[in-house]
């Protein structure tokens, strides 16, 4: 995903000034492909000047914004990098690299960050749920929106994911859950680490 192909997206949905076009950014695209408004502006200015979007002809008048639409030299990119293939990203999360680090270290608590986490990722799933409740009634979704909340019920399953995941590793460390040292003398299944 690139952002150029992120802000054609979005215009196609609906053409906008770059201050529109942030705000729609920060509610919709920006929960799995985030950008600063500076970025977009600067990409504004960048799909302008190779054609791929202009500005929407409008009756001139005094501290109006420029507002900004798909040509179709922009629909033609969008719909072939839409047919690409593209193969599955490794997860570059900095939680993961930092916890492998302390690992080494093996000095650092990072049970208050983890707590931190997920409380950050149950907010997140909460407000997830909300919009899904709001914008996908159960059986009133029309078919132009069912790609929309495919994209939403992703990060519905991202964040449960992070939850179950963080809860499993905090009841590891705190030594109350299967693996940990307390849990396997409670009689779990999970087998003893190796190195035990």
């Amino acid at each position: 995903m690139s952002l150029p192909h992120a802000i054609l997206t979005a215009l196609l949905e609906k053409p906008s000034s770059g201050l529109e076009l942030t705000r729609r950014f920060d509610r919709s695209i920006g929960y799995f492909w985030s950008a600063t408004h500076q970025q977009i502006y600067r990409e504004l200015g960048k799909l302008t000047q190779v054609g791929l979007i202009g500005e929407v002809p409008q009756q001139p008048s005094r501290g109006q914004r420029k507002e900004y639409e798909v040509l179709p030299a922009g629909r033609a990119e969008l719909t072939g990098w839409v047919a690409e293939t593209q193969d599955p990203r490794p997860v570059r999360d900095p939680l993961l690299l930092r916890l492998r680090a302390a690992a080494v270290l093996g000095s650092v608590d990072v049970v208050d960050e983890l707590r931190r986490h997920l409380g950050l990722h149950r907010d997140q799933l909460a407000e997830y749920v909300e919009i899904e409740a709001r914008d996908f009634p159960e059986g009133q979704v029309e078919d132009a929106d069912r790609l929309r909340q495919i994209v939403l019920r992703a990060g519905i399953g991202l964040e449960t994911f992070w939850i179950e995941w963080i809860t499993r590793s905090l009841a590891q460390l705190e030594g109350t859950g299967p693996g940990s040292e307390a849990g396997s003398e409670a009689g779990t299944d999970e087998p003893a680490h190796p190195d035990r």
